[in-house]
């Protein structure tokens, strides 16, 4: 199963984020959506799951949780916008990926045998980062990283 990783789009709902998403099976944006057509644009590509960022304040994004637990096949997901914000012990509560955004700055990192992956920002460009997605293919228990860097090469992990 291939699962598109993005956040921090604030508003904007880029060509070559939705053509690096594009064989995805499932969406996750882990917050700072921005406009509700962002999640149009990535509900036609895949099913989507969405958490509020603290940029989502209108009236639309209040429908969203500010954190959601995803299974996807045998693993189990965390999905929050901001890390300083967790609340959990993943390890603890057998969660397997947490995925987060906020930063605007791609990471990847394992910490007692949980993935920690934020898929940097897909939105306006911020700072001297640069926009990026992920992918994730999961196949059993194992999770591959693949970071897209839009406008730049793919950088598998």
């Amino acid at each position: 199963m291939t699962v598109g990783i993005i956040s921090d789009t604030h508003g904007l709902i880029r060509k070559e984020a939705l053509e690096a998403l594009k064989d995805a099976d499932l969406i996750l944006h882990a917050g700072d959506i921005g406009k509700p057509k962002v999640l149009d644009e990535l509900q036609k590509i895949a099913p989507l799951v969405a958490v509020r960022g603290n940029c989502d304040k209108d009236e639309w994004s209040r429908q969203l949780p500010e954190t959601e637990v995803v299974n996807i096949g045998e693993l189990r997901f965390y999905l929050i916008h901001n890390i300083g914000k967790l609340n959990i012990v993943p390890k603890a509560d057998g969660i397997d990926a947490v995925v987060y955004g906020h930063s605007h700055k791609f990471s990847e990192e394992k910490k007692e045998g949980v993935l920690y992956l934020n898929p940097g920002s897909a939105g306006p460009k911020r700072f001297n980062l640069p926009i990026t997605v992920a992918l994730l293919h999961v196949n059993g228990k194992k999770i591959e990283v693949e970071r897209h860097l839009i406008g730049g090469s793919n950088q598998p992990k």
